[in-house]
């Protein structure tokens, strides 16, 4: 147990199907709150980079449509694309972006 802490984070992060996290801990000299912290920074990243992939897909499909579609036909194209995301999500990024679709005035 002389390797760095990254190290026994992994060793870990790979063995928890097989050992509980607490017995690992001890053995490794290493407190349950340094290797959750961890792994709560490890999700955090993951989330930023999917929240990352899916602005740039929005951001393609609303081009695409020439700036026509709103929250309602993006999550039908997303949905198309293995996508699964609420309508409020695609507007907050929408507002983010800046993205206003465009939208016809009744005509009586």
């Amino acid at each position: 147990s002389c390797a760095d802490h990254g190290t026994k984070i992994n060793v870990i992060r790979n063995n928890t199907h097989k050992y509980s996290v607490s017995a690992m801990c001890n053995v490794l000299h290493i407190p349950k709150s340094s290797y959750y912290y961890q792994a709560n920074l490890c999700e955090k990243e993951a989330h930023e980079r999917e929240e990352v992939e899916l602005s740039n897909e929005i951001q393609r499909i609303f081009k695409g449509s020439r700036c026509n579609y709103g929250t309602r036909k993006l999550k039908v194209e997303l949905k198309k694309q293995n996508w699964i995301v609420s309508r409020r999500r695609i507007g907050r990024i929408m507002k983010q972006l800046s993205l206003v679709s465009n939208y016809t005035v009744a005509q009586y």
